[in-house]
């Protein structure tokens, strides 16, 4: 897919841009057929972007030629119809940059990097992030990943800030922290206040506080819940003007939205939830990964009926 025809990622980013899951075989190979269904279901859900090689995509399982090999197959796939941003984190600044610019060449739409471990200061925070814009070159569109429950790493308002301000490709914030209502409010109070540059910032966290963050500021959500279409259809009420009713549609899934997002086990869930829906062929995860009992099954049957009762309820 030539690299002309694709949009960059830039600071109007806003919907649901959904974190892909990466799609194994019973084996332990990478699964490219499913990597096709689940594209094909994530457009047909109206996500406006989606983002792969993220934590919860398994990326730091994967050798750098699988990497690729998935992030080509994506991007193929999509063919330019929404935007493509892929997880490029690594320990080492060179693997990182050669991942990023191999994704660009390809055809993706800008990058997502989160902190190493171990930046102990914002000070030590912001040169890492120097080192990082440099190493990318100046056309390549950033998301910063805040995300310090699983790096140890803490970013301040006015460090954040002061990256925006330094490094105009710096053009998305992917949300994490919690808790972090507080933290999204002084981001665009402070952006306002002082004339700095508005970066989109979607919010993670499997969509749990979407409704409350959307009312903060944010512009969408950067997260993989099995069920898109719930993510898409809050975004798209909450924006017509419809909180209310962005808040109702969530309320329904707000049950496996929860139970999703469990620590250490999520991933099994949301993947077991895709293969039921007929997206992937097997919800494997790389090992070392979590997997599902009987009672973790039972558990999810009752959880996805309720869910299909509410649904029903709400049509009828």
């Amino acid at each position: 897919m030539p690299s002309e025809q694709r949009t960059l990622l830039n600071e109007t980013a806003r919907g649901v841009f959904i974190i892909s899951a990466t799609p194994f075989a019973e084996d332990g190979a990478l699964d490219l057929a499913s990597a096709d269904r689940l594209v094909d279901f994530y457009l047909e859900a109206g996500v406006q972007g989606i983002t792969i090689l993220g934590m919860m995509g398994e990326a730091p399982k994967l050798s750098y030629d699988e990497a690729s090999g998935f992030m080509a197959r994506v991007l193929q796939r999509v063919a330019a119809r929404v935007p493509v941003v892929v997880g490029v984190s690594n320990p080492g600044l060179d693997n990182l940059a050669r991942l990023a610019l191999e994704a660009m060449a390809r055809g993706a739409a800008g990058v997502m990097v989160a902190p190493i471990p171990g930046l102990a200061t914002e000070e030590r925070l912001r040169r890492y992030f120097d080192s990082v814009c440099r190493a990318l070159g100046p056309e390549v569109p950033l998301c910063y990943q805040d995300y310090p429950q699983s790096t140890g790493v803490q970013i301040s308002v006015p460090t954040f800030n002061a990256l925006v301000a330094e490094h105009p490709q710096l053009v998305m914030l992917k949300h994490e922290d919690c808790p972090g209502l507080g933290k999204l409010t002084a981001l665009r109070d402070s952006a306002a206040r002082e004339g700095l540059r508005r970066v989109s910032v979607l919010v993670g966290n499997g969509g749990l506080y979407l409704p409350q963050e959307l009312a903060r500021g944010a512009d969408g959500a950067m997260t993989g819940f099995a069920y898109p279409e719930m993510l898409v259809g809050v975004c798209a009420r909450f924006f017509a003007g419809d909180a209310e009713g962005a808040e109702d549609l969530f309320d329904r899934y707000l049950p496996l939205v929860r139970h999703e997002q469990q620590p250490g086990f999520g991933l099994a869930l949301r993947k077991e939830i895709l293969r039921r829906r007929g997206v992937i062929a097997s919800a494997r995860t790389r090992a070392p990964g979590p997997a599902l009992t009987a009672a973790d099954q039972e558990e999810l049957s009752h959880l996805i009926a309720r869910l299909e009762r509410r649904l029903a309820e709400a049509e009828g």
